[in-house]
């Protein structure tokens, strides 16, 4: 469901917007970076805490 709601929410921003998720799922660490290459964005962080994941993604 993140990489899904990841690309609801790239399209309704600009080139160069930035977009922040949080997930709890660690799936997210492989299936994030993995859209982003196929999509060409680009991942700018991953910040690991104890019960969820924030990832910040640059739509290119």
């Amino acid at each position: 469901m993140p990489v899904i709601r990841l690309s609801e929410a790239i399209a309704k921003v600009r080139e160069g917007g930035i977009i922040q998720m949080t997930a709890t799922d660690p799936g997210v660490l492989h299936d994030i970076p993995a859209w982003c290459k196929v999509h060409g964005h680009k991942v700018i962080e991953i910040d690991e805490k104890t019960d969820e994941i924030i990832l910040i993604v640059e739509k290119q």
